[in-house]
């Protein structure tokens, strides 16, 4: 019987994320899945991640460990994943995406609008940092690092009033009830790709590519290459505050794709927040142009300011 070596990190949300695709694997083929622990340079690190190179700290290792063959099959959470598209490799599938949104979990059940002045809301992201600093709410942005346990304890001890996570983390995990309030979009756009998977392969590796086939979900397809797209343009590493979403929904004329964008200032302004709509067929070029447009508006000076070394 085939046996598909699963590389995945080792922390707690990594390996049920990466359990739910050995699962499917499994019971769709009846292969064989040897989940394989890969430590990453982002996982040993207690430094801010913008500090390091940007988010491919967090899959260099597993991509290296594809290349030489220890493992057939690498499970990214896709925001952690580099926009530039190595050769030697692909993405073979991204299953159906979770809720894409952030979420609050704060001490005392409250809401953000109900945190006090100078409360203390932890996160490691510049781009979540920027966005909640653009609400003008007079809280204090601190930094935090760590998985989601170590997070969600610094608000159970008091050390912070509230922390700032990606809801699809918490589902994930079981632990939904726990966030106090979904944010809204309209207030805080998430990373590109937040709450996607990608399984990677060797681009020459045809029966691994084969068995996810059926995994791959077409629309959260299209709208994190629109995502990318975006950022990738925008020549955006991971300490530039960018967020986006694109959805793809039915019009009057068929699927649509929409795709919202938004670049900021970490000290909340100034701020560039722009849309655009277009065929799921040209997902890529929505990306591409509406970072035109951001790059017109002046976000290539946000960008440079918050990323001394753009791209990823």
């Amino acid at each position: 019987m085939t046996t598909v070596k699963l590389g995945t990190r080792a922390s707690t949300l990594a390996m049920t994320q990466s359990t739910t695709i050995a699962d499917w694997l499994r019971s769709k083929h009846g292969v064989e899945v040897e989940l394989v622990q890969i430590s990453t340079e982002g996982d040993r690190s207690t430094e801010p991640l913008a500090g390091m190179g940007g988010q491919g700290v967090f899959v260099a290792a597993l991509r290296e460990a594809l290349i030489s063959g220890q493992i057939d099959v690498a499970v990214h959470s896709l925001k952690d994943l580099p926009t530039a598209q190595d050769e030697r490799l692909v993405i073979a599938a991204i299953p159906s995406r979770v809720d894409p949104r952030d979420c609050l979990v704060a001490r005392d059940g409250m809401t953000l609008g109900e945190l006090p002045q100078g409360a203390r809301v932890g996160t490691g992201s510049p781009r979540r940092e920027a966005q909640l600093n653009a609400l003008g709410l007079g809280v204090e942005v601190v930094p935090i690092r760590g998985n989601v346990d170590t997070r969600l304890a610094k608000v159970a001890s008091g050390d912070y009033d509230a922390v700032l996570l990606a809801r699809a983390g918490l589902l994930r995990l079981g632990r939904a009830d726990e966030a106090t309030e979904l944010i809204d979009p309209l207030q805080m756009l998430p990373a590109p790709g937040q709450g996607a998977l990608a399984c990677e392969c060797r681009a020459d590796d045809v029966a691994t590519i084969h068995l996810l086939d059926g995994l791959d979900d077409i629309d959260t397809r299209v709208a994190v290459t629109a995502e990318r797209s975006l950022l990738a343009a925008l020549e955006a590493g991971c300490s530039a505050p960018v967020g986006a979403l694109a959805e793809v929904a039915s019009g009057d004329d068929g699927d649509e794709l929409w795709l919202r964008a938004v670049v900021g200032d970490l000290s909340g302004s100034p701020t560039i927040r722009l849309s655009a709509t277009g065929l799921p067929s040209e997902a890529a070029a929505v990306g591409e142009r509406l970072a035109a447009e951001m790059l017109a508006e002046g976000a290539d000076t946000l960008v440079a300011v918050a990323s001394p070394t753009p791209g990823r």
